[in-house]
């Protein structure tokens, strides 16, 4: 029996810790933060020691292994004093996969990774097989492969969560795309983060697949570094592959093995050329599971929008009120406003990553009538946008609410108000989930 210590006691922390005590191990975790009361009763009731508000070192250094929770960066104190004496740190991920034999289908990338977990659960869930659903979305994979059983997992995977993988391995891998996001956690050097992606790919053997995104500059470049030697499956909108999917007219094309199959543009419950990309991934997987064409063909006409992913809220005198908070970087941003066909009222700002919003120009210029911008420190959006929109037109907010109140005051019928926010939560919000709650609940008290 080996001395397990988790650091971290959130979703993936606990389900690691509750698995460790599943297989028999002595557990102990530890959070230098407040532990969150639900996650208390949790290991109560699987009687798990932990700490919160501090780190006790002789109860951690004395680990066997730790798994370390992905938002923990590798250069806090505690994480640098077990590196030093050699002490294992796995991410939860790697620590569950030990204990779980099912096909798993991991989606990574900047952008659109969530949306297609969630398109890619939708079809097996569809096809009837017995599938879980987990990773950086719903339950924590290891809480999971603890107290349930499934056939297949779709896991959603952070660069985070792949920084301490080893021997993880995916059925089907999938990066979606790969843009400049959470430098800050890797030195500020874009190859760091494009490598922690790429991680996904590092065990694939013949027998499994790599789905990715041939447009993409960035994931094509370290292709060409690299030696894959699984069944490779781009997906592009700019040309045509030998397998794979690709556009031709209105509909996608798939080619799987030897066959064929259409799938039509106008029928996608998804809009945006941004869900194009997110339809044809969860496709190939889905034709890589084995599931029937008519599914496929199905579950993306039904398909309906996770939750703060340009979510229809409501229409309040024919204004289209759209919670997109999930958007906390350009790029989701970006695909957020180039789906528009109406004039938008824009909600964006929060916690800067270091974002250059001149990606965002041509689409300010040709879609944007009104700003709000709901931060604490709005100094570069004003910067970037205030001579596109004009100063009367761009405002503050310090609150959800308040920045509701004033995007409806500069709405008129038939407009767009869209809260894309292009950064993180963290200065007015707990969350991006808690950042849309209450922009939903603001827009419902107008």
């Amino acid at each position: 029996m080996s001395r397990i210590v988790v650091l971290g006691g959130a979703e993936s922390g606990v389900g690691a810790a509750v698995l460790a005590k599943v297989k028999g191990h002595e557990v102990f975790l530890s959070d230098k933060g407040k532990i969150a009361d639900k996650y208390i009763a949790t290991l109560k009731e699987w009687d798990i020691p932990y700490e919160e508000g501090k780190h006790t070192e002789e109860l951690i250094l004395s680990a066997d292994e730790v798994v370390k929770s992905p938002g923990i960066p590798g250069t806090v104190p505690m994480v640098q004093k077990l590196r030093a004496q050699g002490t294992h740190i796995v991410s939860e991920i790697e620590f569950a996969s030990r204990y779980d034999s099912a096909k798993k289908i991991c989606v990574t990338g900047s952008n659109g990774k969530t949306t297609t977990t969630s398109l890619i659960y939708y079809l097996l869930q569809n096809a009837g097989l017995n599938v879980g659903l987990g990773g950086n979305i719903g339950k924590s994979y290891a809480y999971q492969v603890a107290t349930e059983h499934f056939d297949y997992y779709v896991l959603e995977i952070s660069s985070f969560q792949l920084d301490d993988v080893y021997d993880f391995k995916p059925d089907i891998a999938i990066i979606t795309n790969i843009t400049p996001d959470h430098l800050d956690r890797y030195d500020h050097k874009m190859e760091n983060y494009v490598a922690a992606k790429f991680n996904i790919t590092k065990n694939l053997t013949r027998d499994d697949c790599f789905i990715f995104d041939s447009d993409d500059d960035i994931t094509i470049g370290h292709l060409d570094n690299i030696i894959l030697r699984c069944k490779m499956l781009p997906f592009t909108q700019e040309k045509e592959v030998e397998q794979g999917a690709f556009l031709r007219d209105d509909k996608i094309v798939l080619r799987y093995e030897d066959e064929e199959t259409n799938l039509y543009l106008q029928e996608l419950a998804l809009g945006g050329k941004h869900n194009i990309y997110n339809s044809m991934a969860a496709a190939l997987a889905a034709k890589a599971t084995g599931i029937d064409n008519a599914v496929i063909r199905d579950s993306l006409a039904t398909f309906q929008p996770i939750e703060h992913r340009l979510e229809p809220v409501l229409s309040i005198k024919d204004v289209l009120y759209i919670n997109d908070s999930k958007a906390t970087n350009i790029d989701s941003a970006w695909y957020a406003l180039e789906c528009q066909k109406r004039p938008v009222v824009w909600i964006v700002g929060g916690t800067d990553k270091g974002n250059d919003y001149s990606i965002l120009n041509d689409l300010v210029r040709e879609k944007v009538k009104a700003i709000v911008c709901l931060g604490v420190d709005n100094r570069k959006i004003h910067a970037a946008f205030e001579d596109m929109v004009g100063s009367a037109n761009i405002t503050d907010a310090l609150s959800a609410e308040e920045a509701v109140r004033k995007a409806a005051k500069f709405a008129a019928e038939g407009d767009v108000v869209l809260l894309s926010p292009c950064c993180a939560s963290f200065d007015l919000f707990k969350n991006y989930e808690d950042r849309g709650a209450q922009f939903k609940a603001a827009v419902r008290n107008l």
